[in-house]
């Protein structure tokens, strides 16, 4: 009798179609990590961010000089540098209102600061932002990955708005 050596067509069917399920399974939820590590640059950049104008405030008693951005004085110098976002751009507004709000304790400074995905990045479509009060909220467009959406009360980092 002669010994068999290799696989038959049957065999090598039924691993392609097991490869085949486990890749339709894989891929997908390996996207969704990716872009969920990529997602935690906006935040930690975004409350680092915060954090230096509310330090350039005890400061300076303002977010900004009348003629520039926020984080930069009288003089011009910039104090508070936006980072240089690898999935993400950065910009701060601050605008100063007129006669003091008293809902926000007499304040009448106000900052926003926004970061938005890259648009040659899987990020494009997400905008994280954060204000002077710590109100967080994240935006989402059209282009991002089916099941994500956005709020207007925290930074959604996982799929289906979840905080």
């Amino acid at each position: 009798m002669k010994i068999q050596k290799g696989f038959t067509l049957i065999e090598l069917m039924i691993a392609v179609a097991v490869v085949g399920i486990l890749a339709t399974i894989a891929l997908p939820a390996y996207g969704n990590y990716v872009l969920r590590g990529k997602l935690a640059e906006a935040p930690t950049n975004l409350a680092n961010l915060r954090v230096q104008l509310e330090q350039f405030y005890q400061d300076n008693r303002n977010y900004g000089s009348a003629a520039s951005a926020c984080g930069v004085d009288a003089l011009g110098n910039v104090v508070v540098m936006m980072p240089a976002g690898v999935h993400f751009s950065y910009s701060c507004n601050w605008t100063v209102a007129s006669p003091p709000n008293a809902t926000t304790g007499g304040t009448n400074q106000f900052f926003t600061v926004t970061a938005t995905g890259l648009p040659t990045d899987s990020t494009k479509g997400f905008a994280f932002t954060i204000d002077q009060s710590n109100n967080k909220a994240t935006t989402v467009t059209a282009v991002v990955p089916p099941g994500w959406s956005g709020s207007t009360t925290c930074w959604v980092t996982k799929p289906g708005g979840t905080c």
